[in-house]
C-alpha cells in the first residue's frame, strides 16, 4: 500500500520538477517580454504558479519523507489502524458497511476507502472485534460496532 503511494507521490514531485525547471522559465521569460512588469498580468501569473508549483513540491518531499519512517511493526496486529479492512454494523442507519483505513492521500469514500484521519477513521482506531464506538460526523452522530477485521499484516500474509 504505502509503495504505491510512494510511486504515485514521487510521479508527481517529478511532474512539477520538470515543470518547474522547464515550462515556467520559458513562460516567465515570454511573459517578461511583453513588455511593463508592473501591469503585466501573465508575467504575474507565471510567478504566482511558479511558487505554488515549489510549495506543493516542498509538501510532496515532506510526504515522502514522513512515509519513509512508517514502521509496519508499529501498526497493531489485532486492532484497528492502517491498511485494516473494518466491516462495522451502524445502528444508526441500521446497515453494514465495509471501510478500508488508508492514507489521507488514497482516501477514496465512493469505494469505501477512509482516512486515519477522517472521523470515523479516528473512531475506528485501535478498536478490536466487538467493540462499539461513537461517531460525531457532519451528517449527526452515528454508533458503530465492529463486526469484523483484516489488517494489514492479515492481507500481507494472505
Amino acid at each position: 500500500m504505502t509503495d504505491q503511494l510512494r510511486k504515485k507521490l514521487q510521479e508527481e514531485i517529478d511532474t512539477l520538477e520538470r515543470e518547474l525547471v522547464h515550462e515556467l522559465p520559458k513562460e516567465i521569460k515570454r511573459a517578461a517580454a511583453l513588455g511593463d512588469l508592473s501591469e503585466n498580468a501573465e508575467y504575474h501569473m507565471a510567478k504566482q504558479r511558479q511558487e505554488f508549483v515549489k510549495a506543493r513540491v516542498r509538501q510532496l518531499g515532506k510526504r515522502l519523507a514522513d512515509l519513509s519512517l512508517t514502521n509496519m511493526n508499529n501498526i497493531p496486529r489485532d486492532k484497528v489502524g492502517l491498511g485494516s479492512t473494518v466491516r462495522v454494523y451502524d445502528s444508526t442507519k441500521n446497515e453494514e458497511t465495509e471501510y478500508k483505513l488508508v492514507t489521507s492521500e488514497e482516501s477514496d469514500v465512493a469505494q469505501g476507502k477512509i482516512s486515519t484521519t477522517s472521523p470515523i477513521g479516528r473512531a475506528l482506531l485501535n478498536k478490536k472485534v466487538g467493540d462499539e464506538t461513537t461517531v460525531i460526523t457532519p451528517s449527526g452522530k452515528r454508533e458503530l460496532e465492529i463486526l469484523s477485521l483484516t489488517t494489514i499484516h492479515d492481507e500481507a500474509q494472505a
